[in-house]
């Protein structure tokens, strides 16, 4: 089996609205291979430049486009390929971009492997830990507290036993800050888990101050609250909050994650398979973090190809804590794109058992939302 094509499909709402929400666009990768068979994976980052990082011409050794790497070669030998991928953009990838597009492409090979097998990828994986993983509902803060804590109570009424609210209105002040944290617990209930995204907005010490503010709400974790490469202070902030401290979805290859675990000591350790460079370096992330004893959870809020790649991921490393799952209210391009998507049951999302990633592109619909 070879590859004949690389495609990097851009599709976005009509209207993209001025807030964190990687939902209302998407770049979906598409391999094909002349045995018939079609892989499908996605790139969440800038979907433009990603594309371009995909489709450009070769300019030398270790700056080329990644389609020009690709052609005619067997999508089986996903870790050589991976490894081509990163030597021959060194200049442009590593970290970023580069390895942002890479993992499109690495969860399209598995697809393949796991189309032409018959096996679902967590079983090429070796996984087989889960039937169903709990999963928690993820979702912007209202913009108001008032609104937040009315967002938290359809959420609960939905059946999700828990919940992330983030970014903006937070960071704001102090007052707001705590506000917003005490009317998601009030909307959601006592019994409820309550994470909180706090949206890189702090300084370390700011960030220590809130985490002591907000332990008064029983949070599961706070989310993100510096500058990604700012390691001296998640130490300071790890070592000092009384709640548990989580990061990884601004991050992309493995050495990026060991320099937020072993320097920043974070917690928990989330990580994004269509940033860190898909199946291949996530399953290794995923080790490390449990030579560490560190749980593992998913980022996600774009698409359905990327719930699913997270659920095949969570289901083959031991580590796994919980799955994120979007419900954002004002977006809805996700729910269009694909076919065969996972539903949310009682707070639990179902382990994929079809072939590869176990969702198809609705190609009308794809047509409908592409843009380049």
């Amino acid at each position: 089996m070879k590859i004949t094509d690389v495609e990097a499909i851009y599709v976005s709402q009509n209207q993209v609205r001025a807030q964190c929400d990687s939902g209302q666009d998407a770049l979906i990768v598409r391999i094909t291979t002349d045995a018939g068979i079609t892989g499908i994976g996605e790139v969440d980052s800038a979907p433009l430049a990603a594309k371009a990082v995909i489709e450009g011409p070769f300019s030398h050794t270790i700056s080329t486009g990644l389609k020009h790497l690709l052609i005619g070669q067997d999508p089986f030998e996903t870790e050589r390929l991976w490894h081509t991928m990163y030597q021959r953009t060194i200049y442009s990838g590593r970290r970023g971009i580069g390895l942002h597009a890479m993992s499109g492409i690495d969860i399209a090979l598995w697809d393949i492997k796991g189309k032409a097998l018959g096996l679902p990828i967590w079983k090429l994986l070796g996984g087989g830990f889960h039937k169903q993983i709990r999963c928690y509902a993820s979702t912007l803060f209202g913009a108001t507290p008032q609104a937040t804590g009315e967002i938290a109570r359809r959420i609960r009424d939905r059946g999700f036993g828990a919940v992330k609210f983030g970014w903006a209105p937070m960071g704001q002040d102090a007052r707001t800050d705590v506000d917003l944290v005490r009317q998601a617990r009030r909307g959601f209930g006592d019994d409820g888990q309550l994470m909180i995204d706090a949206g890189l907005v702090w300084d370390a010490r700011t960030a220590i101050q809130r985490a002591h503010a907000f332990a008064e709400f029983d949070i599961a974790w706070l989310e993100e609250p510096l500058q990604p490469d700012d390691y001296i202070g998640y130490r300071k902030l790890t070592d000092a909050s009384p709640v548990h401290i989580a990061a990884g979805e601004s991050e992309s290859n493995r050495q990026s994650f060991l320099d937020l675990m072993d320097q920043g000591g974070i917690d928990i350790v989330q990580v994004d398979l269509t940033r860190c460079g898909g199946f291949t370096e996530a399953v290794k992330i995923a080790s490390l973090a449990a030579d560490r004893g560190l749980k593992v959870a998913n980022h996600g809020f774009s698409t359905y190809i990327n719930v699913h790649a997270a659920l095949h991921w969570l289901n083959a490393v031991p580590n796994a804590l919980i799955a994120e799952f979007v419900v954002q209210e004002n977006t809805d391009l996700r729910e269009y794109l694909t076919t065969n998507n996972v539903r949310a049951v009682d707070g639990s999302l179902p382990i994929p058992d079809a072939p590869g990633l176990g969702i198809e592109l609705n190609e009308e619909q794809v047509r409908k939302f592409r843009v380049a």
